[in-house]
């Protein structure tokens, strides 16, 4: 089963929780035990599992980056302005992939899917879910 989640993002660079999207989506396949795939369809976009209580965890993972990788000083931006975001991207990766157990997401207590805008605000960013029977 695969099917693709819309989002808007209102930030240059913010991480966005998708995780209740997903898990209606498992819940929708009725698939009992298997994988999820997690995959940000964009060059400056990412897919991270993270903290999802505390927000200073998101909030430390964009200043980090945004201090691993400043804008402005990179090549590419004599393209269009935005190596820093593909830098990111990169780094962090277009996908995660998790197990779904006994029908439900396997993550953590303490753990969320975030998708990893760094190159926005944008009015539509794609994200696939793909979910594997085993």
């Amino acid at each position: 089963m695969q099917e693709t989640i819309t989002i808007k993002t209102d930030k240059y660079n913010a991480l966005y929780d998708i995780t209740n999207k997903v898990e209606e989506i498992i819940h929708k396949s009725k698939i009992v035990n298997g994988l999820v795939n997690i995959y940000a369809q964009g060059a400056t976009s990412a897919i991270m599992i993270q903290e999802n209580w505390d927000y200073s965890v998101q909030n430390d993972v964009i200043s980090l980056l945004k201090k691993l990788i400043p804008k402005g000083i990179w090549e590419h931006d004599k393209q269009d302005g935005n190596g820093d975001a593909h830098l990111k991207a990169g780094i962090v990766g277009p996908s995660e992939t998790v197990p779904i157990i006994n029908g439900k997401i396997g993550l953590s207590r303490w753990q969320n899917i975030f998708f990893c805008e760094f190159d926005g605000p944008r009015n539509s960013r794609n994200i696939v879910i793909s979910i594997f029977k085993i």
